[in-house]
């Protein structure tokens, strides 16, 4: 691991590190926000998952979380969307490829040589910050906006002994009847929509619930709300298999990093109340 930059930030220190990833074949990079707390002792962790054509640098520049994380003495780790590089396959659009690697693991050619964001995340990323940082194991929590809300409440429901807590920011919680989703869906997984499940929040809540309760804020004016996110769906579905859950909708807020910046203490204090308990 190599660190590029760093920054004092509210008694913490905020640094962007580079290293070479075995799973995704590809030199990664990722932000981390340490608060001041952990110059004596391990402190609790958040992941956040950034939304489509975005990096590590969107929600550590534009959010402002660093006051809230100092606060409550949790620091945040911010991944980047996919793996990147000449030799990385790219798309067009900018909701397939680099910027787009929606938190799962490819099947089909060519994009099964570098996409793995999954087994990046809870495997190789986790085992590195838990070496390099003084990170807490057994408190650590996800979060995540648009794209990276799906990579969040994906990966929480199928590890819920890993990350404790969770919440979103406007997530794409049901990809796989939306047109981000079955673009990508298609061509990182293929055709056989079964395989699909594994990755779409709507059907992992549907099949079991976790025993965190999750804690969503998506806006009224977010323009992808009717045709990308439905948050109606996934509300239905975790009143039907009873899972704990908070969706919040803000009047006159939109998709963006103004919105995010406006909630964001909220989703920290409440991945706080489990972590710091």
């Amino acid at each position: 691991m190599e660190t590029e930059s760093s920054w004092a930030s509210h008694g913490g220190v905020l640094s962007v590190h580079t290293h070479d990833s075995d799973v995704c074949n590809s030199s990664m990079r990722f932000g981390v926000y340490t608060p001041p707390q952990a110059k004596v002792r391990k402190v609790p962790v958040v992941w956040y998952l950034s939304g489509l054509t975005c990096s590590w640098a969107n929600v550590m520049e534009k959010s402002g979380l660093q006051a809230a994380a100092a606060k409550h003495g949790l620091m945040v780790i911010a991944p980047d969307t996919s793996p990147r590089g000449d030799d990385v396959a790219d798309d067009e659009g900018y909701d397939l490829g680099q910027g787009a690697g929606f938190y799962l693991s490819a099947t089909q050619a060519p994009w099964s040589k570098h996409f793995r964001m999954d087994q990046y995340i809870t495997e190789e990323l986790q085992s590195l910050v838990l070496k390099e940082f003084p990170a807490d194991a057994a408190a650590q929590g996800i979060t995540g906006h648009s794209m990276g809300g799906h990579g969040a409440l994906t990966l929480h429901l199928k590890n819920p002994d890993l990350y404790k807590s969770v919440s979103a920011f406007s997530p794409i919680t049901s990809p796989s009847v939306v047109p981000w989703g079955q673009k990508a869906f298609s061509a990182y997984l293929g055709d056989d929509k079964e395989s699909w499940k594994a990755y779409d929040a709507l059907e992992l809540v549907k099949s079991k619930a976790s025993g965190a309760s999750i804690l969503i804020d998506s806006g009224t004016s977010d323009q992808f709300l009717e045709e990308q996110l439905k948050p109606e769906l996934f509300i239905a579905a975790c009143e039907q298999s009873k899972q704990a859950l908070n969706y919040r909708m803000q009047r006159g807020y939109d998709h963006s990093y103004y919105f995010i910046a406006s909630f964001i203490a909220d989703h920290l204090e409440h991945h706080a109340s489990t972590l710091n308990s």
